[in-house]
């Protein structure tokens, strides 16, 4: 049916509307507390969907349902790994960060091993943020490059202005609670799309299941032990676990939610919350990606796929009624500008607390270090900008941001581990043990085939075997 000029309208009102909405609730801020952290008393269950938004960005609209309409549902496998990783980051590493006023995760590694190590991690954190979350710009990009044909340039440089202009503004209280909306926005859009899909099939669920079925495409578990394929049950369940014990337990865009709520019990609710969401919520995605391979059985693409990642956008834009579209758009945009306001929010904060306020430039005025935050949001957002330029041949999206994320994120885990559970390693031997684990996970990303699910279980037993040994050897010397 194509874009209509209802469709754009809808679409440029969601966007202002949005960019308005951010910088007008976030006003009457004082200090950087207010603007990174929301003055630490904001509600439990409004962090709570955050968290889901923040975590289910485009990659999520637009990449499960592509892995469901060239797989099946094994992915599954791995969410449930994530509500795991988030018990254990409740219970294990949340008390932590309520043991006096810390602004970033890595402020406790500091108190525990000193500066280098606390340097090194907030380093790693900005790297790996800044090339996950340029993927994840690129895919929004693309899904409305396949609307628009507007260049991936264009496409780019209108998702991040709006994100900057309402993060600029609102601080940590505008991205919460344009999350908060945003879930709700694109969550009504993946069950409309759910409807129509049902709708437009002939036969309804019941040919859905029968063609389905017949394809595998209900497959749930697989018990293969097979370090080569990423949805296996033992590397979701581990993987899953390990991944989000390292993001949601060691990533300053998580931590900062936790600080936010102000009080360890109300942030261990919230969290705890948000994994039995992101179960529920990637099962509907992943459904969405079945009934779209049912339907494109019945009713084949007249045009070349190319990447699997364009097929649902395909769908929207030719099979949606007028104005549905631009409700849909919106929607990918709401999962796309939720992980982006808040990669933006955290990166400011991890370089002003960790870098400038730390090193550069201590001692000054919390009103200097309030505008210092708001310029380094509109660095980070140009830095976004440009990586996701260089990000169109990186690969499938979905797994490319993953991988991307699992790669550093056991060394930071296994550093974490170590200071909590072992007084005996120091900062010569953590060091050593972060810069070990690193390094040999990008030997095995370059070198190997195996599952990117793997990588962050991987990373953190190098990185705390690493840790031990050097110690134990150190305390022979």
């Amino acid at each position: 049916m194509g874009f209509t000029n209802l469709d754009y309208a809808i679409l440029a009102i969601y966007l202002v509307a949005t960019a308005t909405f951010g910088a007008l609730v976030g006003r009457g801020q004082k200090d950087i507390r207010d603007y990174f952290l929301g003055g630490r008393h904001m509600s439990w269950w409004a962090i709570s969907l955050s968290i889901v938004a923040t975590e289910t960005s485009t990659l999520t609209f637009i990449g499960a349902p592509a892995i469901a309409f060239a797989g099946d549902l094994t992915f599954l496998q791995v969410a449930f790994g994530y509500m795991i990783g988030k018990i254990l980051v409740s219970f294990v590493l949340i008390p932590g960060y309520f043991r006096g006023e810390l602004q970033t995760a890595y402020e406790l590694l500091n108190s525990r091993f000193g500066s280098k190590i606390r340097t090194f991690a907030a380093l790693i954190f900005q790297v790996t943020r800044a090339l996950a979350d340029g993927v994840r710009l690129f895919a929004t990009a693309l899904v409305l490059s396949v609307v628009t044909q507007i260049s991936d340039f264009w496409t780019i440089v209108i998702i991040g202005a709006v994100t900057v202009i309402y993060t600029y503004f609102g601080g940590m209280t505008g991205v919460v609670w344009n999350d908060v909306i945003q879930l709700f926005v694109y969550l009504a859009g993946a069950v409309l799309s759910f409807v129509i899909l049902l709708d437009k099939i002939p036969g309804g669920w019941a040919q859905i299941h029968t063609v389905a079925a017949a394809a595998g495409k209900f497959d749930l578990v697989n018990l293969q032990l097979n370090l080569y394929q990423p949805y296996t049950l033992l590397a979701g369940l581990l993987g899953g676990a390990f991944l989000t014990f390292a993001t949601h337990g060691t990533d300053q865009m998580m931590v900062q939610r936790y600080l936010a709520c102000g009080d360890k019990r109300r942030s261990q609710i919230a969290l705890i919350l948000s994994g039995g969401i992101v179960i529920l919520q990637f099962w509907l995605f992943l459904v969405i990606g079945v009934m779209l391979f049912v339907f494109y059985q019945q009713f084949p693409l007249h045009e070349e796929l190319g990447q699997v990642n364009r097929i649902f956008p395909i769908f929207i834009v030719q099979e949606m009624p007028a104005g549905v579209s631009g409700l849909i758009i919106a929607a990918i945009f709401a999962a796309a500008m939720s992980t982006l306001s808040s990669s933006l929010n955290s990166l400011s904060s991890s370089f002003i607390n960790d870098f400038y306020r730390a090193r550069i430039h201590p001692g000054a005025t919390e009103r200097h270090y309030l505008t210092a935050s708001r310029l380094l949001t509109l660095a980070w957002g140009a830095v976004l900008v440009v990586v996701s330029l260089f990000a169109r041949n990186w690969g499938e999206v979905l797994q490319t941001g993953l991988t991307i994320t699992s790669v550093t994120m056991g060394s930071m885990l296994g550093i974490f581990l170590l200071g909590i559970l072992s007084r005996r390693v120091g900062e010569r031997a953590g060091l050593v043990a972060m810069g070990a684990g690193l390094a040999a996970m990008l030997i095995l990303t370059l070198t190997s085939q195996v599952a990117w699910t793997w990588y962050a279980f991987a990373g953190t037993t190098i990185t705390v075997a690493v840790g031990l040994a050097l110690q134990a050897v150190l305390d022979r010397a």
